[in-house]
């Protein structure tokens, strides 16, 4: 495959792997086992003497299209697809960990990540210090001797806070720690976190890889030397596998990204310029796209594109919040994101409930917040129906 490809070429061709019979599309081999032709050519498998596959939760021939596209598309050496995008940041951050190893981790982070650093990790001897990411000083007031890996994501989930990917990479480096960066917000079009310095890089697959609303998955990227010495024992006898059909669909996705993203961030720029022009109603609306964003400078340095998702405050609270998203006819109430189908959601009572009152409001996440991930529906269809809903809102 040609290394000058550009990414939507890249995410139809690139990895494919074709039987005897010539197929068009990707097959799915859905075996869990292989044969071998005589046993002195296992037993070379099994010593790493010879290439091949052993067994699907190692590694199968529709898995591997995926991960070769997915490190096409990322510029990683490897990569590893896991069952979900939680079993992907677990991974993740566990495999090089041990009892005594300390995490600095944005406070900013999905409940379920923020749940794994939090108290999980402790629960094996692995302290954690949650901090402000945006400011780079605090992740260098944090690091103690014991300090082994970084972990943040950027753009944040929901405020669409920015991490300075390349500084915190930068202080991590002058220690010896590694940095891993869930890059789900950013898509892998609009943000490189490999070339800003950072060391990982995990996907939830479920959201735009798939995007549109079949799979559970998820991907770690990083060089081959990370993956062959911290992960794969790990990934091998743990079984995070992703399922070879989800990666066959997760392939079928993945050639219509460029896309389906691109129509998403037109979207959810126009959307995000319809709100903010709706003072009376709208308290904030922050989207990296604008350029009103609070960190906009670092977004030029480290975006190439926008963002499909969209963080607004509305005056009225938790009530303005609820009437907005049930008169809305278009876009539908979901926890999820990145789906050809246009979701929104109150981080507050779904997706953020299990933090604590003050912690939701350290993290800007206040009864009124409201995030929505733009789907590829016409957006003129999409601003009048956010505007009929505003009606409904009282000022």
């Amino acid at each position: 495959m040609s290394k000058t490809w550009r990414p939507a070429t890249q995410l139809v061709h690139n990895g494919t792997l074709r039987s005897q019979f010539g197929e068009t599309s990707e097959a799915i081999y859905l075996t869990q086992g292989f044969v071998y032709d005589t046993s002195e050519a296992a037993e070379a498998r099994f010593k790493g003497e010879t290439d091949g596959f052993i067994y699907a939760r190692y590694g199968s021939p529709t898995n591997d299209m995926f991960e070769k596209r997915m490190c096409a598309l990322e510029g990683a050496e490897d990569a590893r697809a896991t069952a979900s995008g939680m079993a992907a940041v677990s991974a993740a951050i566990l495999c090089q960990l041990q009892a005594g190893d300390h995490i600095v981790a944005a406070r900013a982070l999905f409940g379920s990540c923020r749940w794994v650093v939090e108290t999980l990790a402790p629960k094996y001897g692995i302290e954690c210090t949650l901090v402000d990411g945006r400011f780079v000083e605090n992740w260098e007031k944090a690091i103690r001797p014991n300090t082994k890996l970084f972990f943040l994501e950027s753009p944040t989930n929901p405020t669409l806070e920015v991490v300075d990917i390349a500084a915190v990479a930068k202080l991590a480096n002058q220690i010896g720690a590694k940095v891993v960066v869930d890059n789900v917000f950013a898509t892998p079009l609009f943000q490189k976190p490999l070339e800003l310095g950072a060391h990982i890089v995990v996907y939830s697959a479920t959201k735009h890889i798939d995007g549109q609303g079949r799979s559970l998955g998820g991907v770690i990227l990083s060089d081959k030397q990370w993956i062959d010495e911290k992960l794969q024992d790990y990934f091998r006898h743990t079984g995070p596998a992703m399922s070879p059909f989800t990666a066959w669909t997760l392939l079928k996705g993945i050639e219509t990204l460029p896309l389906r993203v691109a129509q998403q961030t037109a979207n959810a720029s126009k959307v995000a310029d319809f709100l903010a022009e709706q003072g009376n109603k709208v308290a904030r609306v922050i989207y990296p796209g604008r350029k009103d964003h609070p960190q906009a400078d670092i977004i030029a340095k480290q975006m190439s594109g926008g963002s499909t998702l969209v963080a607004f405050e509305l005056k009225g609270g938790k009530e303005a919040a609820f009437k907005l998203q049930n008169a809305l006819e278009i876009v539908k109430i979901s926890n999820n994101l990145g789906d050809s189908k246009s979701l929104i959601t109150h981080p507050a009572t779904t997706t953020h409930k299990n933090l604590t009152d003050e912690a939701r409001a350290e993290l800007g996440i206040s009864p009124g917040t409201v995030r929505f991930s733009a789907g590829i529906e016409d957006s003129a269809d999409l601003v009048e129906d956010f505007a009929r809903a505003l009606e409904q809102v009282s000022a």
